[in-house]
C-alpha cells in the first residue's frame, strides 16, 4: 500500500469549499479559552464541512498566530461569527431554526450512540470551556443534551477530542 501524496487527494479550494454542500451543523465554542484548541476545532469542522463556527465569550478569534498553528488555513474556509454572549449566539441560531444541542455530561442527557440526528433539522452543537464545560446560561437554552461514553479512568475527553467524535457521528449518521 502506498500513501496518497498531497496533490493526489483532491481537496476542495477555498472558494469551491464555500460554495459546496455543508453538514447542517454549527459548532459553537461557549468560553473556550485554549487558541490551540479553537484552531483544532477549525480545522476539525473543516474537515466534516461543517456550516460554521461561532466563537463566544473569552474564545479567541483569528486571525491569532497561535489559532492558526493548528488550524493550518481552515479559519479562511470555515464561515464563522464571534458573540460577547453565547445566549446572543443561541437566540440567533434558534431564530434561524436550528437545534440547539450540548456537548456535556449532565442529567437525562442522551448518549451520543443512541441519538439519531433527523434528516433536513438544523443542529448546533455546544462545546463548553475546557475546565467548566457548557455554562449554565447556555444548558438553559438547550432542546437536547449529548453525552460521548466512556469506559476509562478520566471523566472527559479533550475538547478537540470531543469535537471529532460528535462532528463525525452526525456526518456519519446524516450522510447514510
Amino acid at each position: 500500500m502506498r500513501k496518497l501524496k498531497l496533490d493526489e487527494l483532491n481537496r476542495a479550494s477555498v472558494e469551491e469549499f464555500k460554495t459546496q454542500e455543508k453538514l447542517p451543523v454549527v459548532v459553537v465554542l461557549d468560553n473556550v479559552r485554549s487558541m490551540h484548541n479553537i484552531g483544532s476545532i477549525f480545522r476539525t469542522a473543516d474537515g466534516f464541512a461543517a456550516t460554521a463556527v461561532y466563537l463566544c465569550g473569552i474564545t479567541a478569534q483569528p486571525p491569532h498566530r497561535e489559532i492558526e498553528k493548528t488550524a493550518l488555513g481552515a479559519t479562511q474556509s470555515v464561515h464563522w461569527e464571534y458573540f460577547e454572549d453565547v445566549t446572543a449566539a443561541l437566540n440567533q441560531l434558534r431564530n434561524d431554526g436550528y437545534k440547539i444541542v450540548a456537548v456535556e455530561q449532565a442529567e437525562n442527557s442522551t448518549m451520543l450512540n443512541e441519538f439519531t440526528p433527523a434528516a433536513g433539522e438544523n443542529y448546533a452543537l455546544i462545546f463548553g470551556n475546557e475546565v467548566n464545560g457548557v455554562s449554565d446560561e447556555a444548558m438553559q437554552m438547550i432542546d437536547t443534551c449529548l453525552e460521548i461514553p466512556q469506559f476509562g479512568t478520566k471523566h472527559s475527553f479533550n475538547i478537540v477530542v470531543s469535537a471529532g467524535i460528535v462532528l463525525w457521528d452526525f456526518f456519519s449518521k446524516l450522510a447514510e
